[in-house]
């Protein structure tokens, strides 16, 4: 058992009266908060319950809201009618367990390489009606917690942050000047859940099941969360599927529609699209900033860092059809040469492999529930070293993102669309060789 059995047993026997707590188990996913999921039984019979907590109050610091406005939101959504969990109590700093709260336990799937090789044919109908109630959620019924979005001020602190992170990676800074001179109106605001992708959704034989991860809820414009499950990361390789791996975009749209959203405006969805790949670049470089701070020291955390690439290369698969038609004709400049044969003592590349086999060989079997997930992070970790020590590649070029944020330059520029594609090949190839864009980009560039 973990050291939180006996302080969860505490809580459930004050929310539920005596009764026994059994199979506590970590989830392996989460990307931010930890989830365990437990069974309880009483004199009722046996219930399945989860636990999302954030280990400390500290954890929390920076974000805009904590659990408990969190939990009212759930609970807000669940009594309107949304596929939300039900929410059974919220932690109190005197339950020793930092902050969260614990919500009745679904029986669905949710990993999305087991739901989009073959989705229930009602899922991309289901998602799109979901996410149509989600927005019709009455403003009285929304915790005054839940804070309300300003494109242009949130577009802003995404500059600085970029800023701050060194302003030095020329797809990103494409992305913000293009953000910059798009910038839609406002939008009469509404709930926007801010996390609506495949892996925050489960789904049974019947279709979609129930909407997870609600921290980034917020009020603002509904095309930002149409937009964002449409990203090419969170399709997870179903690229000809637009709509979450699932479906297509008309069908989506359709759905949302019929199911009392408003009209879906296809120039600010383009917007959002662009937008929420930026902030997700961002977001993972500030993961790796989050362990160089010593805030999260996990492993985890350095390798969703470099998948920074994978955002990059996607904005220039968006943006590239602002260049000329000879721009995107251009052919790619080559590569940088690979890294010498090894001779002699063993290399930095050959020490990284043999640590790598050994958690492969030696940890990995051996590990069971989250140490398992964290042994396969690792290996991951590693093997992005050793092709970088291979390759050499790296993706800064201050001067060039400057010149891009300034407007001094842009893709009509001769050569340059060639460049950013080179740059975001050879970067995506070292930190996230599988990623289904990066074959694709391959083939439609040449590279």
């Amino acid at each position: 058992m973990t050291d939180l059995s006996s302080p969860l047993a505490a809580f459930m026997t004050r929310l539920a009266g005596p009764g026994e707590l059994t199979g506590l188990v970590r989830l392996s996913g989460g990307a931010n908060m930890e989830s365990w999921a437990f069974d309880w039984a009483d004199s009722d019979g046996s219930a399945g319950y989860v636990l999302r907590r954030a280990p400390s109050a500290e954890y929390m610091e920076g974000r805009p809201y904590g659990h408990p406005v969190e939990a009212a939101l759930v609970r807000a959504a669940h009594a309107g009618g949304v596929k939300a969990p039900e929410v059974v109590g919220v932690l109190a700093d005197g339950d020793g367990m930092g902050t969260g709260y614990v919500m009745r336990r679904i029986v669905a799937e949710v990993s999305p390489a087991r739901i989009l090789p073959a989705p229930p044919p009602s899922l991309v109908t289901d998602l799109g009606r979901e996410l149509a109630h989600i927005h019709a959620l009455p403003r009285a019924a929304i915790p005054d917690g839940i804070p309300v979005m300003d494109t242009a001020a949130a577009l802003a602190e995404l500059k600085a942050r970029f800023l701050a992170y060194g302003g030095d990676r020329p797809a990103i800074a494409l992305a913000v000047k293009w953000c910059e001179e798009h910038l839609p109106a406002a939008a009469d605001p509404v709930l926007v859940h801010g996390d609506y992708r495949m892996g925050n959704v489960m789904v049974d034989g019947d279709g979609l099941a129930a909407v997870l991860d609600w921290e980034l809820a917020h009020l603002g414009d509904p095309h930002e969360d149409l937009a964002f499950g449409c990203m090419t990361v969170w399709r997870f390789g179903q690229l000809d599927r637009p709509a979450f791996g699932v479906g297509s975009l008309d069908d989506y749209f359709a759905a949302y529609e019929a199911a009392g959203g408003a009209p879906v405006d296809r120039t600010r969805f383009r917007f959002w699209l662009v937008y929420r790949t930026l902030w997700w670049a961002l977001g993972c470089l500030q993961m790796g900033q989050a362990w160089r701070s010593g805030a999260d020291t996990t492993v985890e955390r350095v390798v969703v860092g470099r998948r920074t690439a994978e955002q990059e290369l996607d904005l220039v698969l968006l943006l590239e059809e602002e260049a000329p038609a000879a721009e995107r004709a251009r052919a790619l400049p080559p590569s940088s040469p690979a890294a010498p044969a090894p001779a002699g003592e063993p290399t930095n590349r050959e020490i990284v492999q043999a640590v790598r086999d050994w958690i492969e060989g030696a940890i990995k079997p051996k590990a069971e529930g989250h140490a398992k997930f964290e042994a396969v992070v690792a290996m991951n970790a590693l093997g992005i070293v050793m092709r970088d020590l291979d390759a050499g590649t790296r993706a800064e070029d201050a001067a060039l993102a400057g010149a891009l944020l300034a407007g001094a330059t842009d893709l009509s520029e001769p050569g340059l669309l060639a460049r950013l594609r080179r740059a975001a090949l050879d970067k995506c190839a070292v930190d996230s060789p599988k990623y289904a864009a990066l074959a694709r980009a391959r083939s439609l560039w040449g590279g």
